[in-house]
C-alpha cells in the first residue's frame, strides 16, 4: 500500500478538486551504471546569497562546487555536523568515492537544495518538483540520493 492511499484509507477521501495527479514512477538502471544526484533541505548557498523565508524554490550546485554554506536560518539549528564534515547533509565526497569503486555509474553534474522550513507542500508537488525533476533529468540522473535536514 502507499503512502497515499494508507493516508487515505486513515482519513477518508480527498475533496474534490484537491486531488494531486498520480507520480509517475520509472525503474532506475542498477546503481554500478546510474548517474546519482543529491537532493537535500540543507538550504545550501553560496557566500552572500541568502534563502527568503518559507520559499518554494531550488538551487542548482556544480559537482565540483566547494563554496557551499549551510544557509538554514534557524537560531535553534545545530550546523556543527555540516561545519566538521559537509558530508554530513551533502554526501558529495561519498558519491565521488562511490564512482571511483564502481558502485555507481557516476555522480550527477549538478545537485540540488531547497530550504527545509516550508510548510505548504503543494507547490512542490505541482510546480517545484517537476521542474527540478527536468533539470536532472536534462543532466541524465537516473536516481536521486534525498538528505532531509
Amino acid at each position: 500500500m502507499s503512502a497515499d492511499s494508507d493516508l487515505r484509507a486513515r482519513v477518508g477521501a480527498v475533496p474534490p478538486g484537491l486531488d494531486f495527479p498520480p507520480v509517475e514512477r520509472v525503474a532506475p538502471p542498477p546503481l554500478a551504471q546510474a548517474t546519482v544526484a543529491i537532493v537535500t533541505t540543507a538550504a545550501l548557498a553560496h557566500p552572500g546569497e541568502p534563502w527568503a523565508d518559507q520559499t518554494h524554490d531550488y538551487r542548482l550546485f556544480d559537482r565540483d562546487d566547494a563554496r557551499l554554506l549551510l544557509a538554514h536560518n534557524s537560531t535553534n539549528f545545530d550546523r556543527s555536523g555540516f561545519a566538521l564534515d559537509r558530508n554530513v547533509v551533502y554526501p558529495i565526497d561519498r558519491l565521488a568515492e562511490m564512482e571511483r569503486e564502481g558502485a555507481i555509474g557516476r555522480v550527477a553534474p549538478r545537485h540540488a537544495s531547497f530550504i527545509g522550513s516550508t510548510f505548504e507542500l503543494g507547490t512542490f508537488l505541482l510546480d517545484t518538483g517537476p521542474r527540478l525533476a527536468a533539470d536532472l533529468r536534462r543532466d541524465g540522473v537516473d536516481v536521486a540520493l534525498l538528505t532531509p535536514v
